[in-house]
């Protein structure tokens, strides 16, 4: 399924395959997430991608050939992240902080991704998938949950957490914190009693619209809502010396605020992409919770209804792509 330019709904095509080259895979994908920064792809909020490209980086897959140099053997199981390529030499990636190399390059944007049949990745950036989850069940993990779980490592010792925007992400966090001990507070698109439902089913102690300030004082939030005026709103849920994490890639201009909602210490945080490391011990992770993932599956044409039910908050968990 292909992007022509944005705003434009995807077409299906028949592109030619191309074959590895030294520390390439390519795989033959079983299952691929429709992620929210698709959507900024599609709608054109993200600016500086490759066009035409195939979207798509919560990408399952079996290993079908592999390039000179790649360990991974021909038929493993494994996922390709939103991180693609990085240049391995500035400051950051030497540090292990390749997710701010300023060279990266990012799977369904810059590099061809995974709403098809086959998909080419750089095999430094390709993960073996714990082997208790289905292929529709794994993809998730692969932004939702890796994403999710760097913005929660921020905030892991808070002991009431709040979570705007109840989607793929927020259902992986929500059962992450739960194990850590953590009380999760959940805030959904004013009423939207179907996730409030989901997000108490998870064992969530509170949830309600984010329009609402929540029973008890927050020690953080996380917001997974690409709506800027969630940060003073999240500010003022969160307690002297709390931390509001801002997790997505793009989010709508935050709205001025007055400066006594951020003192204190309180602090904003942003969250950019991922590291290898936060990919080993997320996957590591995720069994031992257990994490599980509620998808709704759709053929691999049907992509633009599933970005389409993403778009209007129809989904419960996350939108997955079978070939």
């Amino acid at each position: 399924m292909v992007l022509d330019a944005p705003g434009r709904p995807l077409r299906l095509a028949d592109l030619p395959r191309r074959e590895p080259g030294p520390g390439e895979v390519l795989v033959e994908v079983l299952a691929c997430g429709v992620c929210r920064t698709d959507l900024h792809v599609v709608d054109g909020d993200l600016r500086g991608g490759k066009l035409p490209v195939v979207p798509g980086h919560e990408v399952v897959g079996r290993v079908a050939a592999a390039g000179a140099g790649v360990a991974l053997a021909v038929g493993e199981r494994v996922g390709i992240p939103w991180l693609g390529w990085t240049c391995g030499r500035c400051d950051h990636c030497r540090a292990g902080r390749e997710n701010l190399c300023g060279e990266a390059r990012f799977t369904g944007w810059q590099i061809d991704g995974g709403y098809a049949e086959t998909a080419l990745a750089d095999a430094r950036y390709v993960f073996r998938l714990p082997a208790s989850y289905g292929d529709a069940e794994a993809a998730p993990l692969l932004c939702a949950g890796l994403i999710g779980h760097r913005s929660w490592s921020k905030v892991r010792g808070a002991r009431r957490l709040g979570l705007y925007g109840f989607g793929a992400a927020a259902h992986i966090v929500a059962q992450v914190a739960r194990h850590a001990g953590q009380e999760v507070y959940a805030f959904v698109r004013p009423g939207d009693a179907e996730a409030q439902r989901f997000a108490l089913d998870l064992g969530a102690a509170w949830a309600g619209g984010s329009d609402q300030p929540p029973p008890r004082e927050l020690d953080a939030a996380i917001l997974f809502a690409p709506v800027g005026a969630l940060v003073p709103a999240a500010l003022r849920a969160v307690g002297r010396g709390g931390t509001v994490v801002c997790a997505g890639i793009h989010m709508s201009d935050i709205p001025s605020f007055p400066y006594s909602i951020l003192w204190g210490e309180r602090t904003v945080a942003s969250v950019a992409n991922l590291t290898r490391r936060d990919g080993e011990e997320f996957l590591a992770l995720a069994p031992q919770v257990p994490v599980r993932t509620e998808v709704e599956r759709f053929p691999l044409e049907q992509a633009n209804e599933a970005l389409d039910r993403l778009r209007a908050g129809r989904l419960r968990g996350a939108a997955v792509l079978v070939p």
